[in-house]
């Protein structure tokens, strides 16, 4: 079969079976095991144990369920409550007053979440209630929560760089630096869309300004220092070279348990709720990756992979014509896929193709999750979305119609990445890396 055939083939059963409501991972396994047959037969499938094996023996992999554990104490011992309650204080002043709080907190939490969903389910928990009583315009409230929930996936940690870094053997450290600019600039421009409808149209944020004496700012310090302090002991080592993503995820976790046991409210029931559901939601993305890594054998065996670089590059696209298409086809993926679904499947193809353009791996990495970031809050599957009706038993059109406009957001950074590199490149390029 051609190229194109072989593609529309994959394309549309790994489609056809996710929309058919299966379960992501075996929709890709279930592709990848008809392809490797179809190919070469069951001889085909002789390395599948060691390919099973080489994919999940990975000492990077093991930072995922060590992050997840790490948001999930903070989360489960309330922690994510203080850090809301010390953000409000701060950004009260400015036009929008609590939807910055949400955009804030997001940020703020992303830094040790690593995941959009945990992000936009911790803020929104504490945020919505306030937002309702005091009145807050009811979609622009749920759209600053959903988007700003992606910021968890943008802003280091990151589970979808930990995935992506993976399966390219791309630098996880350095992944997670080129974040941290890219980041704080869309989080600047979420702040500025707030401030600017706010003065625009004053009835979506109720001013309720309250005065804060200095014990009130004692207290802003003492809800902020425990984040502020594992944000700066993780990150700082890691971007120091003091250690690995690996072993800043574990150092991650013990700082965790401290700060819980001090600031918030740990013990043996949350802790072990904590642990059980890291076990769950690692569980799910770990048996994803594994039939990612299926796919990506299959397709290696095939020449799948060579033949799309040959096809691509003889085509003699410029570097920008191909880089819009991708974003084009990424976009669209992401009303139809779940994110990390989206790039496990597409990430083994595209790989060779960008080495063949000549297109920086982190650079690629960091626009790959800004477009992911854009797939959790378009639907019909953004999770990012289902999250939020979940919490505020709003309608889903209303949250759909807050978050829109966070979409040219999200575009504009694309772009900026597209006309400065360094905004993503500088930052590692000055790092130190184990």
């Amino acid at each position: 079969m051609n190229l194109l055939g072989d593609m529309l083939l994959l394309g549309g059963a790994i489609l056809t079976l996710l929309l058919s409501g299966l379960w992501i991972p075996f929709g890709i396994a279930l592709v990848a095991l008809a392809y490797l047959y179809a190919f070469g037969g069951f001889s085909g499938f002789k390395a599948l144990g060691l390919v099973s094996w080489g994919s999940m023996n990975s000492f990077t992999l093991t930072a995922i369920p060590l992050f997840l554990l790490m948001a999930e104490l903070m989360l489960k011992s309330g922690l994510s409550d203080r850090v809301y309650r010390g953000l409000s204080r701060i950004v009260q002043r400015l036009p929008g007053g609590l939807l910055q709080t949400n955009i804030a907190g997001c940020a703020t939490f992303a830094a040790i979440s690593g995941s959009s969903v945990a992000t936009t389910a911790a803020i929104g928990t504490v945020a919505l209630p306030q937002l309702k009583e005091r009145r807050y315009h009811r979609p622009l409230s749920t759209g600053t929560l959903a988007a700003g929930g992606t910021l968890g996936i943008l802003i280091p940690p990151s589970i979808a760089m930990i995935i992506y870094g993976s399966f390219t053997e791309t630098s996880i450290a350095k992944l997670f630096m080129a974040g941290v600019v890219p980041g704080l600039i869309l989080t600047g421009l979420f702040m500025t869309y707030v401030a600017i409808r706010s003065m625009l149209q004053p009835s979506v944020a109720p001013q309720q300004r309250e005065s804060i004496g200095s014990r009130g700012w004692l207290e802003t310090l003492n809800d902020l220092t425990p984040f502020a302090t594992l944000i700066v002991l993780v990150m700082g080592s890691l971007y120091l070279g003091f250690v690995t993503p690996t072993e800043a995820a574990a150092l991650g976790c013990c700082l965790a348990v401290v700060i819980c046991a001090v600031w918030g409210n740990l013990n043996v029931e949350t802790f072990r709720a904590a642990l059980a559901n890291t076990v769950r939601v690692s569980g799910a993305i770990l048996f994803i990756v594994y039939a990612a890594f299926l796919f990506s054998y299959a397709v290696g065996v095939a020449g799948l992979a060579d033949r799309l670089t040959a096809g691509l590059v003889g085509l003699d696209l410029g570097k920008i014509s191909f880089l819009l298409a991708i974003f084009v086809i990424f976009t669209i993926l992401g009303c139809l896929v779940e994110s990390i679904g989206m790039m496990v499947i597409t990430v083994p193809l595209l790989y060779p193709v960008l080495l063949g353009y000549g297109i920086d791996p982190i650079w690629f990495g960091v626009a790959l999750v800004l477009l992911i970031e854009l797939g959790q809050i378009t639907p019909p599957l953004g999770l990012n979305l289902f999250v939020i009706q979940g919490i505020s038993s709003e309608k889903l059109g209303d949250i759909v119609r807050g978050t829109a406009p966070f979409y040219a957001l999200i575009f504009t950074v694309l772009g900026l990445l597209v006309a400065i590199p360094e905004l993503a490149l500088w930052f590692p390029s000055q790092m130190s890396t184990r």
